[in-house]
């Protein structure tokens, strides 16, 4: 009887504790179902995003970049841009833009080229692109001869996986500055972060052979 009583005393206790607080709990539970089927939904609605800007950007890069002319560039251009602005969240965006770039700079259309970097390198979510479209950056103002322009895009870039062909460009701007002695330090310092096997290495190689 006595554990009769202590048990009806609980259930008691928990009756009056439910009338004072059960809307509440009951609110937070569905609040709690409901987050946790909006953040499955927007799960879902994220890997069906990344699986079609896959796909588009596959199709993107399927496309030659040898031989591009004006035509083709700004049709992979605008193929681009639809990835830009349909899948920004994903990776595929920024590569995308650097894709295009490269496609309007083998056809001459410099200005279009480093507008696509200058989305990449602000909108990309790959830390990567950012400093790759950068990189590219530089090579255009170099091509420009805007040689101060280029050296500023350069001293922004921080990754030292890209020390290498860093070093290799603020050579050339220094080199056409007919600043040798920096040049020469700018290239030793490139090809210690190069490739020896690469292509770029042996090209540093030769420039920094080239000064004596």
């Amino acid at each position: 009887m006595a554990y009769d009583l202590e048990e009806q005393e609980q259930l008691d206790e928990f009756k009056a504790w439910w009338n004072k607080n059960g809307k509440l709990v009951t609110r937070l539970v569905i609040a709690a179902v409901v987050v946790y089927g909006g953040w499955q939904g927007y799960q879902s609605y994220m890997n069906s995003k990344a699986t079609a800007a896959s796909t588009a950007y596959q199709t993107l890069i399927s496309s030659s970049l040898l031989d591009v002319d004006s035509k083709k560039a700004e049709q992979i251009s605008k193929e681009a841009q639809a990835i830009e602005q349909d899948y920004s969240m994903t990776p595929y965006a920024g590569r995308a833009a650097l894709f295009a770039a490269r496609a309007l700079h083998e056809a001459k259309q410099s200005e279009a080229a480093e507008k696509q970097l200058r989305w990449a390198m602000a909108e990309a979510k790959e830390p990567a692109i950012k400093q790759m479209a950068a990189i590219e950056i530089a090579g255009l103002q170099i091509e420009r001869n805007a040689l101060d322009d280029a050296k500023k895009t350069l001293e922004g870039i921080n990754d030292p996986g890209f020390d290498g062909i860093k070093n290799s460009l603020l050579g050339d701007i220094l080199m056409a500055k007919k600043q040798e002695k920096e040049a020469k330090q700018a290239y030793t310092k490139a090809l210690q972060a190069l490739d020896p096997e690469g292509k770029l290495f042996y090209l540093t190689q030769q420039k920094l052979d080239a000064l004596g």
